[in-house]
Formats: structure tokens, sequence, C-alpha cells
């Protein structure tokens, strides 16, 4: 019988990249995807939904294997690698692009922000079902809830739901929980069948992932997204923003949080993108703060300190007590947590 594991799943290797690097990849991918909503609002005023999605998608891979190519970098040659990550290039980037970008084009402002929050839901799930032997710890579970909370709290959820154009927007409502769930199998596929075993950083996997997004978006081009636009600056700069920073770049940073946390804490970051938004909204557009949007701040902060199973401070109040113990004073132990062995 397998023993089971907890899905506190980061790789227990010699060569990942250092935390506090990791905590500021994590801090940038929320301000960028933050971004993305407000970069695909803009770009839509000049583009379709496919062409906003599989433009993105495009641009993106270039700028990834344009930086493959000035830092000489060596493609991985493993095929299993090339067929997995074409399956997180599915349903990590084709699928939940086309259905956010069409979702964005009818939804009210924020519905879309709120429903890209249940991502860490649909990855625990996916996880679960995925990766056998794994389950949620009660402070994971807490989290998830909290964060749901949070986001909610946030967003003013009962400004939303009463808006008229709420119930006439169900069907893009329902588009944007299935790109979070397309998000949540690409997650629990990724950390099953690519993570920890494989030699390469961030940026090549980033890359092939791209790779072969691209080569899929070629193929449906001809199909979806050949209508004529009137190319105006704002939504092409936006559509470039969102296809350099919050696909290319921003996926590099997704693939170190992930190889580093775990699948379940890098999903995590969608719980901080409201954040940015509302923060944007005060800084750039001059907005004024209402008293539920700190308090929905503080939630999800907390929320994703229990989703990463953060507990810096009992883990320092436990080792002092002990080191007070022990002869010659205050003694902090080094030693990394053990990994619970890896379900097959």
């Amino acid at each position: 019988m397998k023993p089971q594991t907890s899905l506190d799943d980061r790789p227990a290797t010699a060569a990942i990249p250092s935390s506090t690097v990791t905590t500021i990849a994590y801090l940038a991918l929320a301000l960028t995807w933050g971004s993305s909503f407000l970069f695909m609002k803009v770009a839509l005023q000049e583009f379709t939904a496919a062409q906003v999605a599989l433009g993105r998608i495009l641009v993106g891979a270039v700028t990834l294997t344009t930086l493959m190519i000035a830092t000489r970098r060596a493609w991985p040659r493993e095929r299993w690698l090339w067929g997995h990550m074409a399956v997180v290039s599915v349903f990590l980037c084709v699928v939940p692009f086309l259905l956010f970008a069409w979702a964005e084009s009818i939804l009210p402002s924020g519905i879309g922000a709120i429903l890209n929050s249940t991502t860490p839901i649909w990855t625990a799930i996916a996880m679960t079902v995925i990766i056998r032997g794994t389950s949620l710890t009660r402070g994971q579970v807490a989290g998830i809830a909290l964060g749901a909370v949070g986001v909610l709290l946030i967003m003013g959820v009962w400004q939303v739901v009463t808006a008229p154009a709420f119930l006439g927007s169900l069907p893009a409502q329902a588009a944007c929980l299935g790109a979070t769930a397309s998000y949540g199998l690409a997650f629990a596929w990724m950390q099953r069948y690519v993570n920890r075993k494989h030699r390469y950083d961030s940026v090549t996997i980033a890359s092939v992932q791209l790779a072969n997004a691209a080569a899929i978006s070629l193929v449906l081009v001809p199909f979806v997204a050949i209508t004529p636009v009137v190319h105006q600056p704002a939504p092409t700069l936006c559509l470039l923003a969102l296809g350099m920073l919050g696909t290319g770049v921003a996926y590099v940073w997704n693939t170190r949080v992930v190889v580093t946390w775990g699948s379940l804490a890098a999903s995590s970051v969608t719980y901080l993108t409201p954040v940015v938004g509302v923060f944007l909204g005060i800084v750039i557009l001059g907005e004024r703060l209402s008293w539920h949007e700190p308090l929905g701040a503080v939630i999800v902060i907390v929320s994703v300190m229990l989703v990463q199973k953060r507990r810096l401070p009992t883990a320092w109040l436990r080792n002092l007590y002990r080191s007070d113990r022990r002869p010659g004073g205050a003694h902090f132990s080094t030693r990394q947590p053990k990994v619970s062995p890896r379900a097959n």
C-alpha cells in the first residue's frame, strides 16, 4: 500500500531556486497576471477574442525563443517531455486563453477576476485525482476557503451579483470556470508527469510549453482568427504586453514557482490578482478605497500562507524554546523538512 502524501508537493532536489528568488517571481507573477485582465479588455477593443488568445501565445513563444537563442540554451530532445508539455500547453494556454478572451468580451468588470480565483480549488481537485495518494491538509483546505472569501470581499460580490448584466452573462461565467478548471488540470499534470523528472531550468521548460502552444495556435488561426482588424496603438501595445509579459515571461516565473513550491501553492497566485487589480485602480485610475477591499486583502494573504504551508513564526518559537534547553544557548536548526514519498 502506497503511503498517503500531502499536497505540499515541493520537489526534494538540490537544484531548486532559492526561496527569495521564488518569492519575487511569485509576486511578479501576481502583478503581471493581475494586470492581464486590463490588457485583455483594451486589446479586445480592436481584436477578436480568438486573435487575442492566440496572438498572446505566438508573441510569448517568440519572446521565449529569442531568449533561448540569446542565452544559447539547448532545447530538450526527450520526446516524453515534449509530449507531456504539449498536454500542459493545451490546458494551461490554448483552452483557458480562448475561454477567458471570449468571456471578457461579455462579462461585467470584476466577475472574471472573481472566477479566476477558483483556480486553486480546481487544482486541489485535479491533484487528488491525478496524483494517487495525495490529500489536502486541514490548513490547505482552510486556506482555499479563506482565499475564496477574501476575493469575494475584495471585489464586493454583493455589488456584482446585483448588477443587471450578471444574469445575462451566465454562459461567459461558465466559460471562466471552464478556463480555471483547465488551469487546475494543467497544474496537476505538470506536477505528476514533469516536475522532478528532468534537468532543465524554468526558462527552457516554459519555452517548450509555449512552443507547443504556438504550434497548436498556428493550426487554429486559419479557422478562428482570420478577421480583418484596424491596428490602433493602444490595443496593439496591450496585446504585445499580454504576450511578452503576461504569457512569455510570466510562464517562466510560473514554472519556477511550480518547481520550488509545488503546483497547489503556485496556483494560489490567482488569489492575489484581484488585490493587484484594486491597487492599480487606486494608484493609476484614482479609485477610492472601500472598507471591504483591505479586509479582503488581509484574508487573501493569510490564505496564501496557509495554502503554501507557511508556519515561520511557530517554527521559530519552537526552535527557540528547544535551543534554550540545550547547553550553549540559542541554536537554530537548518535541517530541511522531510518530504513525503511521492506516489507514482
